[in-house]
């Protein structure tokens, strides 16, 4: 026989209120025992569903921004890579960069913690509850040539472009044909003084006429990247080797 709890439990269930649901008998024991008022049970409850409502929309944000892993900035390990400012990077952390259209390149070999950065800053806008994609620069590419052949090119710029954050990882791993580098100014264009872009890249900006085999488009695209930007060098080993490296030997 249905109780008027299972009732009560079914109703919220239906109404969409789960987090309610799963929590009101013991927070009204809870309440009972220390005679909580009726609007500070009714209020408790309300937060409860609020803040799982705001992590399930977190986790969306997350899965939908699709990052190969998850990293954060409290697990980057800033003295290893003493190259890096730190402050600075806790200072886009707070994401005033979102605000004012900027963007972020971050330039080194491989291995120094470029898409570590990226994605942990990544993170933080999604926690934000911003509209974060991250993508190899290959593969969006390839994304976007697919599209020329279905005629969704126009509509999938469109989405680019509206964007609070693009991460755009490993500029430079591979060459452009002519086609790809004209999608990766569009993607620029499309962006340019709109939402903010991190760009990673293995390449110093004198090689990027190389990268996109013409000298015009690179120093298109590097000027309206650069307009309103922050640009981190980073030097140093890489966090893939660190643990193989041979200790330091002792002695004179």
């Amino acid at each position: 026989m249905s109780t008027d709890l299972d009732r009560l439990r079914g109703s919220l269930k239906r109404l969409g209120l789960h987090t309610i649901a799963d929590v009101f008998e013991r927070q009204a024991q809870k309440a009972a025992k220390t005679k909580q008022s009726y609007v500070g049970f009714l209020g408790s409850l309300v937060e409860e569903e609020l803040a799982a409502k705001a992590d399930r929309s977190i986790n969306a944000r997350i899965a939908r921004a699709r990052f190969p892993a998850i990293r954060t900035l409290e697990a980057f390990d800033f003295a290893f890579q003493p190259s890096i400012p730190a402050a600075l990077i806790r200072e886009l952390a707070e994401l005033g960069f979102l605000e004012r259209a900027e963007n972020l390149l971050l330039v080194g070999p491989p291995g120094v913690g470029k898409s570590h950065l990226a994605i942990a800053l990544g993170i933080k806008a999604c926690a934000s509850h911003k509209r974060v994609l991250f993508r190899p620069v290959p593969d969006l590419l390839d994304e976007l040539v697919a599209a020329t052949v279905d005629q969704t090119l126009v509509a999938r710029l469109e989405v680019l472009g509206r964007l609070d954050l693009l991460i755009l990882d490993e500029l430079g791993y591979l060459p452009m044909d002519a086609r790809r580098a004209n999608l990766f100014f569009q993607i620029i264009s499309r962006r340019y003084e709109r939402g903010s872009t991190i760009l990673t890249s293995n390449k110093p900006f004198e090689e990027w006429g190389t990268v996109f085999g013409d000298e015009v488009i690179a120093s298109a695209v590097l000027d309206r990247l650069l307009h309103h930007s922050h640009l981190i060098p980073i030097t140093g080993p890489s966090y893939r080797t660190k643990d193989k490296r041979p200790a330091k030997q002792g002695g004179t």
